[in-house]
């Protein structure tokens, strides 16, 4: 590459499972707490640490080629960029991040129509006011440093849109969710000049290609057995795979090692199934990629 790639990281509650996923994609970034400029293992990239609110609009400009941020923050800054590719930190069990409208539990607002006059606090201000412009509802939407849930306990809101997963916090705060506006994910983004100069987009390719085979591999086990030649057919049958298993027999033996990769949710279902069909020796090994 003649120049180097300028690479966005959030600062924030994806920070640590951003660099932790570069970490398992083979790239070692170092964060001084006194600095906003990351060392990183690559000497085609220079990263920088920036908030996630304010990512899509730096890659759009230009101050940044890439970066991650969420889809939410995308959508508040109705930014013009390329969006390379959606990454899901969480584990296969975890739920996606919503941003959804909560008003107090006992309410007579029941739907968003009820909202009209209103007042609604927010953190993602231009996405809501959008959101209900396009419905043509009239609300008044005022922005939120933080503790949103309290300005409707206080009375300085109708209702709040806010980021939850469970709801929990939204409903110990004695609210209710009665619409959701967005599902949102974080998502590997770049600048549309960076994507389309060849040497940049490769390097952006090759960054979104490994953390998706990090991904990946946190989610996939591989398993390896011995069976006896008699019970292979039986084993197979009831092996997953990403295409077939790997059969391949035992050095002068009637056994053969089947190997497999599968969903590490179903390994404490699959081993007794497979013991039951005559494998033995079973091992479940972690997998760093898959790609």
């Amino acid at each position: 590459m003649t120049q180097k790639l300028k690479l966005g990281i959030p600062k924030g509650s994806l920070e640590d499972a951003t660099i932790s996923l570069f970490r398992r994609a083979g790239w070692q970034i170092n964060v001084n707490s006194r600095s906003y400029f990351p060392d990183i293992n690559d000497d085609d990239i220079d990263c920088s640490i920036c908030r996630a609110q304010e990512m899509s609009r730096y890659v759009e400009s230009g101050n940044l080629d890439s970066g991650l941020t969420g889809k939410d923050w995308i959508a508040e800054n109705n930014s013009d960029i390329q969006v390379v590719m959606d990454l899901v930190y969480s584990k296969v069990s975890a739920r996606p991040a919503r941003w959804v409208l909560a008003v107090p539990s006992d309410s007579d607002i029941k739907e968003l129509e009820d909202l009209n006059g209103k007042t609604i606090a927010t953190e993602l201000t231009n996405y809501t006011r959008r959101y209900f412009s396009d419905r043509q509802i009239d609300v008044n939407v005022e922005f939120s440093w933080g503790a949103t849930e309290a300005k409707v306990v206080s009375g300085l809101a109708d209702a709040i849109v806010e980021v939850t997963e469970t709801g929990s916090t939204i409903r110990a705060h004695g609210l209710k969710i009665i619409h959701e506006l967005m599902e949102t994910n974080p998502q590997l983004i770049a600048n549309k000049d960076a994507w389309a100069d060849p040497a940049k987009r490769e390097k952006i390719e090759q960054i979104g290609r490994m953390l998706n085979g990090a991904l990946l591999g946190e989610k996939l086990v591989g398993l390896k057995m011995n069976v006896p030649e008699s019970c292979v057919e039986a084993v197979v049958n009831v092996l997953p795979s990403m295409k077939a298993p790997t059969v391949a027999q035992l050095y002068k033996t009637n056994w053969f090692s089947v190997e497999t990769v599968v969903s590490n949710e179903t390994v404490r279902d699959l081993m007794p199934q497979l013991i039951k069909e005559g494998a033995e020796d079973l091992i479940e090994y972690p997998l760093n990629k898959v790609v």
